[in-house]
């Protein structure tokens, strides 16, 4: 090392005004802090010096945001952290551009000891949001690695997440590990199928009654909401939502409060909402079925689950682990999958996503006659086809798809629900593959 040499510093430019307690904890790990008043202030680094950006928006206005972003905009190079407060939530589609820029965030009042590790992580090269497997999500495929990375950095901030993916991609498996990580993790998951619920008792089942509040009301009744008590409470198919309760949730999220139905008293809630969704809310927005600051809220953070069929590699690796979880409990000769088997699932568009790829390895576990699943035991198309007949073999299989969607409808009288159960799905996957056939139901009845 040269005589004349400088060390380098560790420097934190702060844009805000960290606390005390804040600077003193950076101080006692080795890093300087400078405090920048506004987002317009003047960089200025010293050559060698390793220096993390702090973009405070805990007091930030509308004005604030933008000039923040266009100061992150601006300094790309640099290390970006975020932190923010519940009030920062209002104004959700700027803070959200901001914390998907940086790359980890922090809620008020800031866990002093994650920010010195992320810090720490930060000066040995290593990514802050890597690790390990996330108990319950499985997958290796560069799609679902940069999932798990933005669910490690949503965890531990306390603001609603918008999740969202076609139906069956595992977007309550996402619900419940984004609760187990964060600080609300021993407190209760409440999951919530908003499409599931009676219209007449939505608000019912989601605030709570008050005795007398309609016929049949004989007591008092909780609602989910109010039964997280510090917990999570995860709204799935939230675009099913009726206009009336999307108010009462718009309060919740704003207020904190709640009103339990035949009551005019607000009770305080403390619960963080994850939201999901398989359909486009934008569109449900612009078709006035979804309420525009609702959907504001809601996106503060969004999670998209890849579709399987973008998850290379993984169909097999979520096999395995699938039927290994189905022999835990049930005696089967099946121990794992047979070369056609796996090139068969490799060459499956997998509609139904991973919950589809679940029934299949469990029926095909109680049917194999051998250790190792055929195709024929997971009712997939064999992988003996040549090249060239595997694209007549899909065509074929959309073809064979539409027609039997189309046969159920007419036989049914378009009645969505007795179609679903006559073909031992969900309202919603039917509405999916009407979508994807392009079946128009208005016409069409």
């Amino acid at each position: 090392m040269q005589s004349g040499a400088v060390a380098a510093r560790r420097c934190v430019i702060w844009f805000g005004e960290p606390s005390t307690s804040e600077r003193n904890a950076l101080a006692q790990s080795g890093w300087s802090v400078r405090s920048v008043d506004a987002p317009g202030g003047e960089l200025r680094v010293r050559g060698g010096d390793i220096v993390v950006a702090m973009a405070d928006l805990r007091e930030s206005d509308d004005r604030g945001l933008d000039a923040m972003g266009e100061l992150m905009a601006a300094h790309p190079r640099l290390i970006w952290l975020a932190l923010v407060s519940s009030r920062t939530s209002a104004q959700a589609p700027r803070v959200q551009r901001i914390l998907q820029a940086s790359v980890d965030f922090f809620t008020a009042p800031v866990d002093l000891g994650r920010l010195i590790d992320t810090l720490g992580t930060i000066v040995g090269g290593k990514p802050p949001a890597s690790g390990g497997d996330i108990d319950g999500i499985v997958g290796r495929s560069p799609a679902m690695q940069a999932t798990l990375s933005r669910l490690r950095k949503f965890a531990p901030v306390d603001l609603p997440v918008l999740i969202t993916g076609e139906t069956g991609t595992g977007k309550e498996g996402a619900a419940k590990a984004l609760h187990q990580l964060s600080v609300r993790s021993g407190k209760p998951f409440v999951a919530i199928n908003c499409g599931a619920l009676p219209v007449n008792l939505v608000q019912s089942e989601l605030f709570g009654h008050e005795r007398g509040a309609f016929t049949g009301a004989n007591a008092r009744r909780i609602g989910h909401i109010e039964s997280a008590a510090g917990g999570t409470v995860f709204l799935d198919e939230i675009g099913d939502l009726p206009l009336d309760a999307q108010t009462s949730l718009l309060r919740f999220l704003q207020e904190g409060t709640i009103e339990r139905l035949g009551s005019s008293q607000s009770i305080r809630a403390d619960a963080r909402v994850i939201a999901a969704t398989h359909v486009d809310l934008e569109q449900a927005v612009a078709a006035g079925r979804f309420r525009e600051d609702l959907y504001y809220r809601l996106n503060v953070l969004r999670l998209p689950m890849p579709p399987l069929r973008d998850r290379e590699g993984d169909v097999e690796l979520l096999a395995q682990h699938f039927l290994d979880r189905f022999r835990e409990h049930h005696a089967c000769r099946a121990r794992g999958f047979g070369p056609g088997a796996r090139a068969a699932m490799r060459r499956f568009g997998w509609p139904g996503n991973v919950r589809e790829l679940i029934n299949r390895v469990q029926r095909a576990a109680v049917i194999a006659e051998d250790a190792l699943v055929s195709a024929a035991d997971l009712d997939l198309p064999g992988a003996d086809s040549g090249n060239g007949s595997a694209p007549a073999l899909g065509v074929a299989r959309v073809t064979a798809e539409r027609e039997a969607i189309m046969k159920c409808l007419r036989e049914s009288r378009f009645n969505i629900s007795e179609c679903a159960r006559r073909l031992r799905i969900s309202r919603v996957t039917v509405y999916r593959l009407c979508k994807k056939h392009r079946l128009a139901l208005d016409e069409l009845r």
